[in-house]
């Protein structure tokens, strides 16, 4: 598939408002760009969000006003502010449902897989997540069969496990994107 093909694609980028892991969102993001993507930045408000490294970035649009019908893709950044911000967020957790149900690429990474875990798409996945207790008791309860991997493709479903495997997740996440 020829780059220009992707010039129509559009994903939508899920940043935790504030305790967004900066790597998980920014090496991905500049993939995507490199790719001729269109992003748009979701997050609870559209106030700036800030990473724990320190960067920002400003949300383009709120959680709850997406519409999935409008990307082709979900990518949820990972960090110790997704735990709090995200991993509750029920209208996160509807926006991945649809965005599933419809075929479109359904990615996440760090602890952020949670996120799909409880919107119940990892069911008989293999999925990875950060190698921490709770997130990967979160994955198994919502049915997925967990492996310590950097980076899983699943059907359309795209887990990362940690900053070191950021570059490798975007990368993942254009060819599960070129397959649709």
């Amino acid at each position: 598939m020829s780059g220009s093909d992707l010039d129509s694609k559009k994903i939508l980028m899920v940043v935790a408002q504030e305790g967004f892991r900066d790597e998980e969102f920014f090496e991905p993001r500049e993939i995507f760009e490199d790719a001729g993507i269109t992003i748009t930045i979701a997050s609870k408000t559209i106030n700036e969000a800030t990473g724990v490294l320190g960067r920002s970035v400003k949300p383009d649009i709120e959680i709850d006003k997406a519409n999935i019908m409008d990307y082709d893709a979900i990518v949820i950044s990972g960090g110790p502010g997704s735990r709090k911000l995200l991993w509750p967020d029920k209208n996160l957790r509807e926006l991945v449902r649809d965005a599933f149900e419809q075929e479109k690429v359904v990615a996440a990474i760090c602890i952020s897989p949670v996120v799909l875990a409880r919107a119940g798409v990892l069911e008989d996945k293999k999925a990875t997540v950060f190698k921490d207790s709770e997130s990967i008791k979160e994955l198994k309860k919502g049915g997925a069969v967990y492996e310590d991997e950097d980076v899983i493709i699943f059907d359309n479903v795209v887990t990362g496990r940690d900053p070191a495997s950021a570059e490798a997740f975007g990368e993942a996440v254009v060819e599960t994107l070129e397959r649709l």
